[in-house]
């Protein structure tokens, strides 16, 4: 069966994670990527954060699955005719340097176009035009700079960055998107265009419903559904709200049986309204379906920390799990804290694709996420990720050089 992007062909010059998530995506959909890295060192995180001497980093592997690797040396004067090569043959160029990298390449936009009109260059960045264009910006930075950390953790304590790599990872999830939808405009125009993602955009993107609620605070100067209503006091930006879901279903983590030992035996509880009968009736609350400071979501608000303490002392008295048998057999949203540990082991996770192993010539066998994004008539195949180098003679053939021509350009170290 073929897949989506069969016949595109992508010239990666991304490192790290944001770029990399973008164009790994895009090979895992059916792109040919060609990941251009440094002879004798590639992609940093080939040696970043390694658990075996010598052998690319998870870091690495996890993130240039289906890629194919060469290993170009963009300053020498042969080596820069094989990019031009590349670019003449390719779809889309995707790059993640620091701001003017690639004009200092000698690779401008208009050198590009000049080379192929139809090249598609998409790029990462840490911010868009404005004071902040030539900064540089990694994962925290975009999460600070992009809104997150000032709403994330609680009230009493300070900005929290998530685990969740929505900086680089999210970027280039935008990053793909907008590659596909120039490619699908390319077919009625005949003509590239330029792609940019933003990382502190993409992290705002992620964050709309605090700009929401940053509007709603200007308004009202309140908001009843954050833990700081009533008994608490709002400033002049959103705040902090601890667990809460920030939006029109109030939701909070509690804990559960063996949360002493387990730092996730926790679940999280959502007392959604359609539902709140059901919710009384399970903890042993009945009267409270009734009762006039409780029947309904808006006299609800004031009491969230009561009745959240109350739905506690009865999660605490069952696992995460034998909590979320009960409460899904009442359509009651819920879900269990699950370790990265309970995830690795969860065997639909591996059914789905979702989490996949993948033997590796070096590291040997290894776990890593497959495809999020599933299509019916394009099945992903996760294959592992490319050695250094490992399919420069392979590219260079495929451009018309032959095997002298390839000898003479290792010897000249261009490739």
């Amino acid at each position: 069966m073929s897949q989506a992007l069969d016949g595109v062909r992508i010239l990666d010059f991304t490192h790290v994670q944001s770029g990399p998530t973008c164009t790994q995506l895009l090979a895992w959909f059916g792109a040919d990527v060609i990941k251009v890295e440094r002879a004798g060192a590639g992609d940093i995180t080939r040696e970043q954060l390694r658990d075996i001497p010598d052998v690319d980093s998870l870091y690495f592997t996890m993130l240039n699955h289906n890629k194919r690797s060469v290993t170009i040396d963009t300053k020498n004067p042969e080596g820069k005719q094989v990019l031009e090569a590349l670019i003449q043959k390719c779809d889309v160029l995707v790059e993640n340097f620091a701001p003017g990298a690639l004009d200092r390449m000698g690779f401008t936009w208009e050198r590009i176009q000049e080379l192929n009109p139809r090249m598609i260059v998409a790029s990462v960045k840490g911010f868009g035009p404005g004071p902040y264009e030539d900064c540089k910006v990694y994962e925290n930075v975009a999460q600070c700079a992009g809104g997150a950390a000032s709403t994330t953790g609680f009230d009493d304590g300070p900005p929290v960055v998530t685990g969740a790599q929505i900086g680089d990872s999210g970027t280039g999830l935008h990053l793909a998107l907008g590659i596909v939808t120039a490619l699908f405009q390319r077919t009625q125009t005949g003509r590239g265009q330029r792609v940019l993602a933003a990382m502190q955009d993409g992290v705002l993107n992620l964050c709309r419903v605090k700009l929401r609620d940053q509007q709603r605070l200007e308004r009202n100067g309140q908001m009843k559904e954050y833990p700081q209503y009533p008994n608490g006091t709002f400033g002049e930006a959103v705040p902090r709200a601890g667990n809460a879901s920030g939006g029109g279903q109030p939701g909070w983590i509690l804990k559960c049986k063996g949360w002493e030992t387990d730092p996730n035996a926790y679940i999280y509880f959502i007392t959604q309204a359609p539902v709140w009968a059901k919710i009384c009736s399970v903890i042993g609350k009945e009267e409270w379906a009734t009762h006039p400071d409780y029947a309904t979501p808006a006299a609800r608000l004031p009491h969230l920390k009561d009745i959240f303490a109350e739905i506690e002392r009865w999660t605490m008295t069952k696992t995460k799990f034998e909590a979320m048998q009960i409460l899904n057999k009442y359509d009651i949203p819920c879900g269990p804290i699950l370790s990265m540990k309970e995830i690795a082991e969860e065997p639909s996770l591996r059914k789905t694709g979702t989490i996949v192993e993948v033997d590796h010539p070096t590291r040997g066998k290894y776990l890593t996420v497959g495809n999020p994004i599933k299509l019916s008539d394009s099945p992903t195949e996760v294959k592992r990720s490319p050695l250094l180098g490992e399919h420069t003679d392979e590219v260079m053939a495929e451009l018309g050089y032959s095997p002298e021509q390839i000898s003479a350009l290792r010897t000249a170290g261009a490739i």
